[in-house]
């Protein structure tokens, strides 16, 4: 009963061309926005002023602020901490709270 539909030579030239036009948009990468190159060591001057400037700041809040990865900012307060110009007064399970040690 039924059975499938014979397609017709207008059917098959338009799917035949439909498939040469996509073969040619393979090439990814190409056309889009670039992305901007983010800044891998902080400002260690910049960084101090937010800190002092501010009550307590988390690595996420100065990573966003200096414009660097979370990384790099980790890295710049635990060497600030070790020196004892930044301590650590909070946070639990790796968000830690930090403020400029008074002098």
């Amino acid at each position: 009963m039924g059975g499938a539909k014979k397609t017709t030579t207008a059917t098959k030239d338009k799917s035949s061309s439909s498939k040469d036009s996509k073969k040619g948009k393979k090439d990814k990468g190409e056309g889009g926005p670039k992305k901007a190159e983010i800044t891998v060591m902080v400002n260690e001057q910049q960084a101090m002023k937010i800190i002092q400037n501010s009550k307590v700041i988390t690595v996420q809040d100065l990573a966003r602020q200096t414009g660097v990865k979370i990384s790099a900012a980790n890295a710049f307060l635990r060497k600030s901490t070790e020196e004892g110009t930044v301590k650590r007064v909070g946070g639990y399970s790796g968000h830690h709270l930090y403020q400029a040690a008074s002098s």
